[in-house]
């Protein structure tokens, strides 16, 4: 690699770091080509990028960002999770792969929005509820109290109504005891 080449993947790196909201680093020992290819196709579904990259260069990436705390994990084989939509998705996707029957892939760390994470940080963000959940669940909210309103203004009617109903009833049984007496 020469230096143009090496500029000019410092700045790809750059770029990959202002636009992502989380970024996980990872250690892919042992990993065959085939689980990293599948690895990078979950990677992507969830709206990220898997990238392998020499330490120097990320060391270099990272100075002018808000990710420069993972400088510390850039030591022996690493590789780059960057999640941009979704951080939570990405993560999943990561430590789900991790987890099942992939022991080559360990995680080291990362950070979300440049806060820092150890790897019970990250396991635990993907225990969270992903951000389409997060917005199906504000939508329920939001509709739930119009329903409820719907619902309280029916219920009263309805009672209304079965309590005009009774008197009816009880008025024309009045009015029918009343008759057979008058006659």
């Amino acid at each position: 690699m020469n230096r143009a080449e090496k500029v000019a993947s410092v700045e790809q790196l750059q770029d990959r770091f202002q636009r992502a909201a989380v970024t996980l680093v990872t250690v892919p020992s042992g990993l065959t080509v085939a689980q990293v290819t599948e690895l990078r196709r979950k990677i992507r579904a969830a709206g990220g990028e898997y990238k392998v990259a020499k330490n120097t260069l990320v060391r270099r990436a990272l100075k002018e960002t808000t990710y420069a705390k993972l400088e510390s994990l850039m030591e022996g084989p690493t590789s780059l999770v960057f999640g941009y939509d979704d951080a939570v998705a990405v993560t999943k996707a990561l430590v789900a792969f991790a987890e099942g029957s992939n022991e080559a892939l360990s995680l080291k760390g990362g950070a979300l929005e440049g806060q820092s994470m150890k790897p019970e940080q990250v396991k635990a963000l993907a225990t969270m509820p992903s951000l389409d959940a997060l917005r199906a669940r504000v939508v329920g909210m939001a509709k739930a109290p119009g329903s409820r309103l719907v619902a309280a203004f029916q219920h009263p009617a309805s009672r209304i109504a079965g309590a005009i109903e009774a008197l009816v009833k009880r008025k024309q049984e009045e009015a029918g005891a009343t008759a057979p007496t008058a006659e």
